[in-house]
């Protein structure tokens, strides 16, 4: 008799994601009114990215230091049987870290910065659920479950509720947060998720653009779709691979001289933004749908300002994680808003989806995951069968390119802090 009480705790998990939500809807009407629908690029727009981007980076590595990052790397490392190291890691899934991390979100995306709620969604989840257990240790649907099993219950949980998909927090929490668990996160995953979906759908904001009418990949677009997924594979490992030493420069020279450098790096994300035209902000999602429905997703000189500014975006520590920034790149690369692209926006449409999935997976290394995200984005069943086998051929080919992915090596560093 557990699953009403589930089904209600996942009614709680989707109002209580709400606002991540209106702070990303927030930030892309921002994006849009003030850079996209504008002739010129104004003062008031630049000072916005600049003085929000200056805060974020001032507080994360401040007061607010707790609240960096996504969040999720505690939920990962608590899978590794580390019984000495628990006690540290649950107080970093507190619920008073997680209010810390309004007020970063809420600087990231008034700033621009490229992360999503993707991760900060899934670990708010995880920290509900223990918040629960902590107050109430004898509630049943909860008592019996081991730590990191609940954690990565949760963590599913809050990322299907707040993207609206039930199947997508169950692949997360199998293939990213509780390996070892397998299909006993399945049920209690499905009932959290999908009344924490149902509550979103019914008073989160609205889904603006139809599902794609991309339909099965034709075979005389398989060379091509071949060839993207072997370079967005490369480009994922290289953006893992980048992002590792450029965290810890920044990391070094924070801890050196903070104001300085949290002006260098605002005033580096502001000049990107304005080289960009205002399409290196946010989390490319205006950019990825457009692709992925076969449309213009940006300037043709688009893809390398977002790879610059999700770079430093992520390194700065900006509340987020790698999901919507390497799906957008990848997108970008695989329809490309140039004079070369294909004419045909059916085939924009699936290329763009190829190039997405595929360095999504090769810079997460989640081939499942990976493949469920775009296609709940672009929402057309028959791409499904390509958007997994590239997914699961980005994901092999990156792997000895890339090393652990940036998630591993976040929670590897939390086990091993020397």
């Amino acid at each position: 008799m557990a699953w009403p009480w589930l089904l209600l705790l996942g009614a709680a998990l989707g109002l209580i994601s709400l606002p991540y939500q209106a702070l990303s809807s927030l930030g892309l009407a921002l994006q849009q009114h003030l850079w996209l629908n504008s002739e010129s690029v104004s003062a008031v727009a630049v000072a916005l990215v600049f003085a929000s981007s200056l805060a974020l980076v001032l507080l994360g590595w401040g007061p607010l230091q707790r609240a960096r990052g996504g969040g999720l790397t505690p939920v990962i490392a608590l899978q590794e049987n580390a019984s000495d190291q628990e006690a540290s890691l649950l107080q970093q899934l507190s619920l008073r870290t997680q209010l810390q991390r309004l007020p970063l979100m809420a600087l990231t995306h008034l700033g621009g910065l490229t992360v999503g709620i993707e991760s900060p969604s899934a670990s708010l989840g995880a920290s509900v659920l223990l918040a629960i257990r902590r107050r109430w240790p004898q509630f049943t649907p909860l008592a019996a479950l081991p730590l990191p099993m609940l954690c990565a219950i949760g963590g599913g949980a809050g990322l299907g509720a707040a993207f609206r998909s039930p199947l997508l927090g169950v692949t997360y929490a199998i293939e990213e947060l509780g390996r070892s668990a397998g299909r006993r996160l399945v049920l209690p995953v499905l009932l959290l998720s999908g009344s924490g979906a149902a509550i979103s759908l019914w008073l989160g904001p609205s889904i603006t653009s139809e599902p794609a009418v991309a339909g099965m990949l034709p075979m005389r677009l398989w060379p091509h779709a071949l060839l993207v997924c072997g370079l967005c594979s490369l480009l994922g490992a290289l953006f893992v691979r980048m992002l590792v030493p450029l965290a810890r420069a920044i990391k070094s020279a924070l801890q050196r001289q903070r104001l300085f450098t949290a002006v260098l790096i605002a005033a580096g994300l502001s000049g990107i933004a304005i080289a960009s035209g205002g399409w290196s902000l946010n989390d490319g999602s205006l950019s990825l749908q457009a692709s992925l429905h076969g449309e213009i997703g940006g300037e043709p000189n688009t893809l390398p300002w977002r790879f610059l500014s999700s770079l430093l975006s992520i390194a700065a520590g900006a509340p987020g994680g790698l999901m919507h920034d390497t799906m957008t790149l990848g997108a970008l690369l695989g329809a490309p808003p140039t004079d070369a692209a294909i004419t045909d926006s059916i085939s924009q449409a699936q290329l763009g989806a190829i190039g997405a999935v595929s360095l999504f997976a090769a810079a997460c290394g989640t081939p499942l995951f990976c493949a469920m995200f775009v296609f709940t984005l672009q929402g057309d069943a028959a791409m499904l069968p390509a958007l997994l086998l590239c997914s699961a051929v980005a994901t092999s080919l990156a792997a000895p390119l890339r090393g652990a992915s940036w998630n591993e090596r976040g929670a590897s560093q939390l086990l091993h802090p020397h």
